[in-house]
């Protein structure tokens, strides 16, 4: 019996393992055998797209819109200033510090606080002198000019500007010659406005009326 099953099993192996040969044949003469060869397949040529017509894109006015601060950014900003005025002050970098006070006047200025403003001009204005910052000089004397306008006091507005446009034209600042001449005009035809709300320290949490610019 075991020679038996021995014999069928080794039947059952070599048929099985005799086939090896016929299928890798079979895949190598499909290999060299002949097939038809059809032509390619000619390109499409559609230009169909280029009559089309062209985009015409809408031209809308963008109109620039200017916000106004709140009165915490302007708290914020304003504190911000004054560390750094502080601080230049404090290690005696004068000429940097002359610029802080200017950015606090105009900071005042626009919110109508024009005592704090006029303190700061007169603070940058003596600091510009003695760094010999003849250009700052002409913009603490014309942001000068405007506080004391909005007091009232056009005469000394008129000879901080003379000083003013004096200065730019030894220097050849046309630029700022130009501006003083215009400012100048400005309070010549509005001297006899009345004046604007003058707000003071305490009453800095108020809303200003008027805004000079």
């Amino acid at each position: 019996m075991r020679y038996l099953l021995l014999i069928i099993l080794c039947s059952v192996s070599i048929s099985a393992s005799a086939q090896w040969w016929v299928k890798p044949a079979k895949s190598i003469g499909n290999v060299f055998k002949k097939h038809e060869r059809f032509p390619l397949i000619a390109d499409v040529k559609d230009h169909s797209i280029g009559r089309l017509p062209a985009a015409q894109l809408a031209k809308h006015k963008i109109t620039a819109v200017s916000l106004e601060l709140a009165s915490y950014s302007l708290y914020l900003h304003e504190m911000a200033v004054m560390k750094t005025a502080q601080h230049n002050m404090r290690f005696r970098v004068y000429n940097a510090a002359s610029y802080n006070f200017s950015d606090l006047a105009q900071m005042y200025l626009k919110q109508n606080r024009l005592s704090e403003a006029k303190w700061y001009w007169l603070q940058s204005l003596q600091i510009s002198r003695q760094q010999n910052d003849d250009k700052h000089t002409i913009t603490s004397l014309m942001g000068l000019a405007t506080c004391k306008a909005g007091y009232g006091d056009f005469t000394q507005a008129m000879q901080d500007l003379s000083e003013a446009r004096d200065m730019a034209n030894s220097h050849g600042f046309t630029a700022d010659v130009a501006n003083i001449n215009k400012q100048m005009r400005y309070l010549q035809d509005n001297k006899d406005n009345p004046k604007a709300e003058i707000r003071y320290a305490e009453t800095a949490e108020q809303e200003p009326k008027k805004v000079i610019k």
